[in-house]
């Protein structure tokens, strides 16, 4: 056969067809048996579903439930064997189509990515208010790190990744409440500590009125009475209840730990009868009164103090201070006085009824409040028609149990009984703002199971009162850790 011949032969239709044939058998996931699907896997996607799997597995040994390696097969589909047509979009021949497709799996997979990452190891928050000012400030963007006290596993699975409670734009739920799963946690680096911020789910946000979110539910109905809430949906709108992990989030500074007494006098923070140190920018509320000269925008900029924390009725200013700024404003001529406000000047007992617990007067203001237990789990404590109201919640509403109080005895799940065993330990929360934070002192304690993590590093923060592009941005904030002065 001469050469020209072989050429030919070797070039003929039938055999490129064979070849085009084989190629397309050989690239297609989708055809044949187990075996057959393994062969012609490439050794790059071997190297990542062996990397998947060795995080998933890791994962699964954290999570504390091997039940869950059940879904490792379907990795090793996704990566391998593609018996499921993950990828059969690919297949559209509309262009349009493919590209909208594309986008959607991209999407897809980095929400999936998100809610794993948000769930197990961190997230951004931002400060809404002034409370812990200035260790925090409004418009501050905090990552909150998870894994120092353990992420908690979902009680809510069903919930959109990037919402806390509401979908934006479409103004409605963004999780579904079944199902719902028990209070369980991973475990952590270490438990709480005294001086961490904290960022937890708001505890007295389990029933909420959508139009009124401050102050909350049970403050309104000691106030105007339940009745008068619920018959009224034009002025407080519908009442829901939340979960636990899909209640509002709140950042505040840890200073009661589980077992402690804790109270305040003058408002100066005892433990077990001990005075704490103070937070080097532990703020109060301050009467400022000038020889009429009114204090400027700069001088109040220069201090720190935003347009919404400057109270002027005609003859004084009432301001949130630290000492600094108490010394600098005492240096100034043409200010005459400088005095911090206290119970005595309060015209009536309104902060006495709506200190925790709220409706009773145990004498209690938020400057002057306690000795109160704080709950730890496994102590069994003596209860009484007197200390009852302290601890109603968290055996109640936090530990799921019910109770009720009948011919002046205590019956707890139906039974008479003078003795409660805590489930979970609970952790007392204030601001650094005192005269200007709802914190323990009016909403009680914060179970265990509420506790989101701690704040590791201020991302960016933006200042409300100004232009973006005018001081809008704190640039010496970026990057700055949220708890410099922890003690």
């Amino acid at each position: 056969m001469s050469d020209i011949t072989k050429y030919d032969i070797d070039n003929s239709p039938k055999v490129k067809a064979d070849d085009n044939n084989k190629k397309e058998k050989e690239y297609n996931p989708q055809t044949g048996g187990l075996k057959e699907r393994l062969a012609r896997v490439k050794k790059t996607r071997w190297w990542r579903f062996g990397i998947v799997a060795a995080i998933f597995v890791a994962w699964v040994a954290w999570l504390g439930n091997w039940w869950v390696l059940l879904a490792l097969p379907l990795l090793a589909d996704i990566y391998l064997t593609q018996f499921i047509p993950w990828g059969w979009w690919k297949g559209i021949k509309n262009k349009t189509l493919h590209t909208i497709m594309s986008w959607v799996d991209a999407i897809v997979y980095a929400l999936v990515l998100v809610y794993f990452l948000f769930l197990f190891v961190g997230q951004n928050y931002q400060i809404p208010s002034s409370s812990l000012e200035k260790t925090l400030l409004t418009g501050d963007f905090l990552w909150v790190n998870k894994m120092v006290y353990g992420p908690r596993v979902p009680q809510t699975p069903l919930h959109f990744p990037l919402a806390q409670n509401v979908l934006p734009f479409f103004n409605c739920k963004s999780y579904i409440e079944h199902p719902q799963f028990d209070y369980h946690r991973l475990k952590g680096l270490r438990s709480v500590e005294r001086g961490d911020i904290v960022v937890f789910n708001f505890p007295a946000g389990d029933t909420v009125t959508l139009n009124c979110p401050n102050p909350d539910y049970y403050t309104l109905v000691f106030q105007y009475g339940r009745e008068a809430i619920r018959n009224n949906p034009q002025n407080y709108g519908e009442i829901i209840y939340r979960p636990v992990d899909r209640r509002d989030n709140y950042v505040k500074r840890c200073l009661g730990l589980p077992g402690e007494w804790i109270s305040l006098k003058n408002g100066i923070v005892y433990i077990n009868g001990k005075p704490l140190p103070e937070p080097q920018n532990v703020q109060y509320r301050y009467v400022v009164t000038t020889d009429g000269t009114p204090i400027r925008d700069d001088f109040f900029e220069e201090l720190g103090i935003s347009p919404d924390d400057r109270f002027f009725d005609g003859r004084f200013y009432q301001l949130p201070l630290t000492a600094d700024m108490v010394k600098q404003l005492k240096a100034q001529t043409w200010v005459t006085n400088v005095e911090r406000v206290t119970d005595e000047m309060m015209a009536d007992n309104t902060d006495i009824m709506l200190s925790y617990p709220v409706g009773y007067d145990y004498g209690w203001t938020h400057n002057n409040y306690g000795p109160l237990w704080i709950p730890k789990k496994g102590v069994t404590m003596h209860l009484t028609l007197d200390n009852l109201p302290k601890y109603e919640r968290c055996i109640k509403n936090y530990e799921g149990n019910s109770l009720e109080v009948k011919d002046g005895k205590i019956y707890i799940n139906g039974k008479e009984t003078d003795r409660y065993t805590f489930k979970m330990d609970y952790y007392w929360m204030m601001g650094g703002n005192r005269d200007n934070s709802l914190d323990s002192r009016y909403w009680g304690f914060v179970p265990e199971d509420h506790v989101v993590g701690t704040p590791m590093i201020v991302l960016i923060s933006f200042d409300k009162d100004k232009r973006l592009l005018d001081g809008g941005i704190r640039w010496n904030r970026i990057f700055k850790m949220p708890t410099p002065d922890k003690k």
